[in-house]
């Protein structure tokens, strides 16, 4: 026997040995065509490096899943040259006999790992042992999901008669047997069939069988699997190179998909732990497994769908559809089975094991899920009330909708009548009382009454006091669904009995969204992520895009350019109403409507919340602070961010006193203040309490404003310009002087152009406001470069500083000093010096001689001194000012890292390199830590070290500063930057003189 040989069959690869067998879970891996284990799964490293196994390795599917014993099935994948395609279908009666043998009874649950031709012996395996009789149910009843990698499910996308041919040959090259391919295409049909017979399977509700596919997303070269690598790599053109299985091929409708960045070879071979493609496929089985108990759960009272082997049509033994009712047993439920439903199996494992009666028999237990208005409260409701049914046929589920007191007497009526409660017709009989007698009576047997939509306060406590009306009984269970987490708990009484429903996960939301689209509008997967962000994962609001999306016929990214293209656009489509005949009749399904209603019942019972909801719809969605919010008594305000927590509007960050709020629910709010006509006022108030508490941004309040930035950056977005206070405008000034401190001078300009529009409206020209205006506007502008209409605006507000403050003002002062750094910039350095000298004089003799403007006088007088060559003076004003700077404002203030700065110019331009090099490395290092890495001052830095490694002539680490430095104020600044074009023109004189001192040196 040949080694190939003895190694076929079924192979424990993990744990190895005689390890101890306490796995709570098996792997099994069966590889595809023209390969065979372990070679099939291992990636070779540069050579003489040795190759990673992901199934084995125990840093890689091992360290994942611990306690999973894993294998894998091989089988002659190289023997086709006579064989038809039944033949490689029968390798899975093999594969099924040697699972029975090796597992005995043992049920421990299976994850399959299926690759290529692989998974169609598995589809085929799965086949045969949901048929009628068959030996191997047992190994369909325990398997917990299947992960697909590339499986050919429909041959090759290539034409119609060589589907078959471009796949074998792309995978075998010349050992591709042109029987099998030729069988492959004759018997296609056959193949597609059985393929649909296993879907039907999977998707039976007796199996509901987790499975993954997962396509290739990279072209294979065909000339390698014929010519050398060389020859190939020669005559490759884009015509050689195909996608062996495509994503239509490889995935089957309604399961979820994944693209992998890998050719057909490389689906399955992982280069290491940190490898993309590997943790995608690692996060897949892991669910699977995490998910397996309670499939098993799920499964434990049910049936497979079984077939006739002669005949292959379905049926069912026991189907779960068609339980008979058991003698006590009523069902009173209004929606039919949502056969969309997808995921939540986690937590409806959870909830399963609290509600059905028999978990606790010593009480009638009460279970709450709570969640967002849209979350999928209801259809896991609904998905639980019918697995409830099939799990305990003799228990009986009634459905009482609370959305008002007629429906929830209705529903009492249906129940008593069913019930046949005496005394249940008459005219005035007490309904509620009536059936509450009934189900409280342990004779009526199991029960599980589901109270749907309890979100109404008065309703459940008030006048009706439905909370009064529910039954206790030892053989009982209520579920209640709300948004309110405060009534969630009066009515269950424990923190305990209340389970959160989270928003979807990605892949559930996928799935959700698939299950209602055809593949043609979802090809975009970047917009699929895209559009689901946008969603949040929210299963209405997936509905209702997808139902929009199915009547219109347009893509997934058709549907999210409607959605960004303006928040009208966005409301509207939130807003559109669909059927859903899982929804309550008569009851608008639309997201925005679901959610007003939750804030009518805010605003009815706490209008300190509802006022809180409206402000924070003003504010960036997340991080919202406490302190930003309108002041109140400090009880109610506990109480008003309870209440909306307590309805999902918000959620509180762990550990912080910070809030979000979902932008959809941000958007409806905005609407719904437009059409009540309070949007302007609001916005009013808003604005007013922001500017109010944002602070002038100063470095040693940094902390503060730049965690208010945020959150007046998009109120002002939102003001359009009707509200002129004197509030609104402090608060443009201080957003653009925050903009400028950060080194964001566009978007500072932009806020403090605004401002002094309306300080001259309301102020006036001359007003000192105004004039500050005027100041911080040239200012900016000298920091993009801007030095002349900079220089005009700085001479026009001197003069009128001087006109309306006085020469000896500080602020007229200010405007001296400013004025002479614009003419410095732009080489004017007599009239600068002058400019200097004068304001640094009037600073000692008015502010003092420390006061940080008289420091910055000095600077600058300094800075234009070195200007004109005037280096001894120049350097004995710096080391001044930076003595100073440190005593009075610290180490890290950003005017003392701008002294370094300039102290290591001076420095350099008298050649004293290395104290030079050494303080720009400290600038920049500080100015790294305090400032941040791309703001326009730490660029400078960069700059400058990079110049001063240049002129020690250190030409490899100068050019590659110099390069960093212009890259980014290319980026942060524009390309037309003076400081850009200063660093442009650096780079090439550094690289002209590195070029001629190389020429000289040779």
């Amino acid at each position: 026997m040949s080694t190939t040989e003895a190694r076929r069959g079924l192979r424990r690869i993990f744990p190895v040995g005689d390890a101890p067998d306490d796995a709570t879970i098996d792997i099994i891996a069966i590889h595809g065509l023209g390969t065979e284990s372990p070679r099939t799964w291992e990636f070779k490293k540069k050579q003489g490096d040795g190759v990673v196994n992901w199934l084995s390795d125990r840093d890689m599917l091992p360290a994942a899943l611990p306690t999973a014993r894993i294998f894998t099935y091989d089988w002659n994948a190289n023997y086709f040259a006579h064989a038809p395609a039944q033949t490689l279908l029968g390798h899975a009666d093999t594969l099924l006999g040697l699972i029975a043998e090796g597992r005995g009874s043992q049920t421990r649950p299976i994850i399959f790992i299926a690759s290529c031709f692989g998974g169609l012996i598995l589809a085929e395996a799965i086949n045969r042992a949901a048929q009628e009789g068959s030996t191997y149910r047992r190994i369909l009843l325990s398997t917990v999901g299947i992960l697909f990698l590339a499986t050919p499910f429909q041959g090759s996308d290539a034409a119609k008669q060589a589907r078959w041919q471009v796949l074998v040959g792309g995978i075998m090259g010349e050992q591709a047997s042109d029987q099998l391919i030729k069988d492959l295409e004759q018997n296609h049909d056959f193949v597609r069939q059985r393929i649909q017979k296993f879907t039907e399977i999977a998707n039976a509700e007796a199996v509901r069988l987790p499975l993954s596919c997962f396509f290739e997303t990279r072209r294979t070269e065909m000339l390698r699997r014929v010519l050398s690598p060389r020859w190939a790599k020669r005559l490759a053109t884009g015509s050689t190179s195909k996608i062996l299985v495509t994503e239509s091929s490889a995935c089957l409708h309604g399961f979820p998909r994944q693209g992998l960045d890998a050719t057909h070879s490389g689906m399955n071979k992982f280069r290491g732990p940190e490898c993309p493609n590997f943790k995608l496929v690692k996060d897949a089985v892991k669910q699977l497994a995490e998910n397996a108990s309670a499939i098993l759960a799920r499964r434990a009272d049910c049936k497979p769908i079984i077939s006739s082997p002669a005949t292959g049509r379905r049926h069912s033994q026991d189907n779960a559809s068609e339980v008979p009712d058991a003698a006590n047993r009523h069902w009173i439920v209004p929606f039919g089975r949502n056969k969309q439903f997808v995921g939540r199996e986690t937590f409806l494992a959870d909830l399963l094991a609290r509600i059905l009666p028999t978990a606790d028999q010593d009480d009638c237990q009460r279970t709450a899920i709570e969640g967002l208005g849209g979350v999928g409260k209801t259809q896991i409701a609904l998905e639980a009330a019918y697995r409830i049914r099939n799990a305990q046929p003799d228990c009986s589920v009634f459905w009482v909708p609370a959305v008002d007191a007629r429906a929830f007497e209705n529903a009492y009526r249906a129940i008593g009548q069913q019930l046949k409660v005496p005394g249940i017709e008459k005219e005035k009989a007490d309904v509620k009382g009536l059936v509450k007698a009934a189900l409280s009576d342990e004779s009526v047997g199991n029960w599980v009454l589901i109270i749907d939509n309890a979100d109404d306060m008065k309703l459940l406590f008030g006048d009706t006091a439905v909370d009064d009306h529910l039954p206790f009984s030892r053989k009982g269970s209520i579920l209640v669904t709300t948004r309110n987490h405060e009534l969630g708990l009066r009515l269950v009484e424990s923190e305990s009995c209340i389970i959160p429903v989270e928003e979807m996960s990605r892949h559930e939301a996928l799935e959700m969204l698939r299950n209602n689209l055809k593949a043609d509008q979802m090809i975009n997967t970047s917009s699929n992520d895209a559009l689901l962000d946008f969603l949040a994962n929210l299963p209405l609001a997936i509905r209702q895009a997808s139902a929009y999306m199915a009547k219109t016929q347009i893509s997934t990214t058709k549907y999210l350019n409607l959605c960004t293209s303006s928040d009208e656009d966005t409301i509207a489509l939130l807003s559109k109403d669909f059927e859903d005949r899982h929804r309550y009749p008569n009851i608008q399904n639309a997201v925005a409507t679901t959610w007003l209603i939750s804030f009518e019942q805010i605003l009815d019972h706490d209008p300190l919340a509802a006022d809180y909801l409206r402000f924070m719809c003003f504010l960036a969605g997340k991080d919202i602070p406490y302190s930003l919010l309108p002041p109140a008594e400090t009880l109610k305000t506990v109480e008003a961010i309870g209440t909306l927590k307590a309805y999902g509007f918000i959620t509180q960050r762990k550990g912080t006193g910070t809030y979000d709020i979902h932008r959809l629910v941000q958007i409806s709010m905005l609407s719904w203040l437009a059409r009540k006509g309070e949007q302007e006022e609001w916005t009013a108030k808003v604005l007013e309490r922001l500017a109010d508490v944002f602070p002038w941004p100063e470095h040693e309040n940094r902390e503060e404003w730049m965690r208010y930035l945020p959150h007046a950056q998009h109120a002002l977005q939102l003001w359009k310009g009707a509200d002129d206070t004197e509030a609104t405008v402090r608060l443009l000034h201080n957003v653009g002087e925050s903009f400028y401190k950060l080194g964001k001078y566009e978007e500072a300009e932009q806020m403090i152009r605004q401002g002094l529009q309306l300080w001259e409206k309301v102020l006036g020209k001359e007003h000192p406001n105004t004039l500050m205006s005027i100041n911080n506007l040239a200012s900016i502008l000298v920091s993009q470069g801007k030095y002349k209409e900079a220089e005009q605006m700085h001479r026009q507000g001197l003069q009128l500083r001087e006109k309306v403050l006085g020469k000896e003002h500080p602020d007229t002062l200010t405007s001296i000093n400013n004025l002479g750094s614009v003419l410095n910039s732009q080489g004017k350095y007599k009239e600068a010096e002058q400019m200097h000298r004068q304001g640094l004089q009037l600073r000692e003799k008015v502010l003092g001689k420390e006061h940080p403007h008289t420091l910055t006088s000095i600077n600058n007088l300094g800075t234009v001194l070195n200007s004109q060559g005037k280096y001894k003076e120049a350097e004995q004003m710096h080391r001044r000012a930076l003595q100073l700077r440190e005593k009075v404002l610290g180490k890290e203030h950003p005017d003392t890292l701008d002294s370094i700065n300039n102290l290591a110019g001076v420095l350099n331009s008298q050649g004293k390199y290395k104290e030079a090099e050494q303080m720009h490395r400290q600038a920049l290092q500080l100015r790294e830590k305090v400032l941040g890495k791309e703001h326009p001052h730490t660029l400078t830095s960069i700059n400058n070290v990079g110049i001063m490694l240049w002129n020690q002539r250190r030409y490899k680490e100068a050019e590659q500063l110099l390069r960093q430095a212009l890259q980014l104020r290319e980026k942060v600044l524009g390309k037309e930057h003076p400081g850009t074009l200063r660093t442009k023109n650096n780079l090439i004189r550094c690289l002209r003189e590195r070029s001629q001192r190389a020429s000289f040196d040779s």
